[in-house]
């Protein structure tokens, strides 16, 4: 029965996340510094990573770089039933409470789709979900604040992701250095990849499931 669990099962992980200058938003990988890329934990599984992963704060938000290479059809985006397509969920605790297995008003769900938005169906989806089994949500937030930028190449591609302090509620970096950081990445053709928790594992309802990230210079 064990063995049936997935091996991140086992662990609580803390990541580093490196200051960033807010203005400095872009999907353009080779000006991301190394130093900004989050660890590839689906490895644990003794899976390959999909994405390079990069994430950034500063006071006034947080931004993040999915850099995917080897893509190589069109975009799969269902806007109405998003969890089915192609794009990228972020979690975010501004409190990083471990011992709370239910959203509260500090948790945020955000879903980024790549395409699938605005009248040609091209432009970039945002929006937030209210967790399964919430205890509390945060406030509403303005997601057109929420910047979104998409390089798509060739083979591959580049999500970029600017979330402002206004939609991160308690957001207030200089007193709470640690916070509570997920994120799934669902591609059509390659497959997935998440930071600390398998969909088995229930991150998607139980915020004590994410790897706490820890902001630092």
């Amino acid at each position: 029965m064990i063995e049936a669990l997935p091996k991140r099962a086992f662990f609580r992980f803390e990541v580093a996340v490196r200051a960033r200058a807010f203005s400095k938003f872009t999907a353009e990988a080779r000006k991301w510094e190394v130093r900004h890329m989050l660890p590839p934990l689906i490895e644990v599984e003794e899976r390959p990573p999909l994405a390079d992963v990069y994430a950034g704060w500063d006071a006034e938000g947080m931004q993040f770089l999915f850099d995917v290479p080897g893509r190589t059809t069109p975009f799969a985006c269902q806007p109405d039933t998003w969890w089915h397509g192609d794009g990228v969920r972020i979690c975010i605790d501004t409190r990083d409470a471990r011992d709370v297995r239910r959203q509260t008003r500090y948790c945020h769900f955000f879903y980024i789709l790549p395409t699938g938005g605005g009248s040609q169906r091209r432009s970039p989806i945002v929006g937030t979900h209210r967790m399964s089994h919430a205890r509390e949500t945060p406030p509403p937030c303005d997601t057109t604040l929420i910047d979104v930028q998409v390089d798509a190449r060739r083979r591959g591609y580049a999500l970029a992701v600017r979330i402002p302090a206004s939609c991160l509620h308690g957001w207030d970096p200089q007193e709470h250095r640690r916070i509570g950081l997920f994120y799934k990445l669902n591609d059509m053709q390659l497959g997935a990849q998440t930071l600390s928790a398998t969909d088995e594992m229930g991150w998607n309802q139980d915020p004590s499931t994410w790897a706490t990230a820890v902001l630092s210079d």
